[in-house]
């Protein structure tokens, strides 16, 4: 028996809110993918987002004109916010080359709430991000005399954060309670 876990660090965000999936169905050598679950192992999420439906693939939450999408995951059994994905903030372009301005980052409420083609609402959520940028040798110039890498908006981080964190592309399903899987995110990020 397999499992997801791979050796491949994922998001630092979601440390605390994943397990491993056993037996992966075509996990790839750069693919970090996992289950979410509450901190209490709950598994069972409503979806509130900001963004929009996608006009061709209308389960696919994208961004809008005004500001890229944000996702929250509530538990349905004690009402816990996990934040799953922030395009403003997770990811390869949103950490080193897109810039946002406070306007956008605050006004992203994610007052919309999720359901699928047979109108579901609450789901199993699988994540998976990709890592297929060698960081080494793209910031070979950039990583200063404590090993940090300065991103876009002045921070510096580690490049084991980096590493992490920028992930090039991401994939977010949901599962309903007939076990049909709903495809909710698929981005490239790079």
């Amino acid at each position: 028996m397999s499992n997801s876990d791979n050796g491949i660090s994922g998001p630092s965000h979601l440390e605390m809110y994943t397990e491993p999936i056993l037996n992966p169905n075509k996990l790839d050598s750069f693919e970090w993918r996992r289950r979410i679950v509450s901190t209490l192992g709950n598994a069972k999420f409503k979806i509130q987002y900001y963004g929009a439906l996608h006009s061709e693939w209308n389960t696919l939450i994208v961004g809008t004109e005004f500001a890229p999408q944000k996702i929250v995951l509530v538990d349905i059994n004690n009402q816990e916010e996990i934040l799953l994905f922030d395009a403003c903030k997770h990811g390869y372009n949103a950490l080193l080359c897109d810039k946002y301005t406070q306007e956008q980052l605050a006004a992203r409420m994610t007052n919309q709430l999720y359901q699928d083609q047979w109108g579901n609402d609450s789901f199993e959520i699988i994540i998976s991000v990709y890592y297929q940028i060698n960081f080494e040798e793209e910031f070979s110039e950039e990583i200063d005399v404590n090993g940090d890498v300065e991103l876009i908006n002045g921070q510096k981080i580690s490049l084991e954060m980096l590493k992490r964190n920028a992930y090039d592309c991401i994939q977010i399903w949901g599962i309903n309670k007939d076990g049909k899987k709903v495809e909710i995110i698929s981005e490239e990020l790079a």
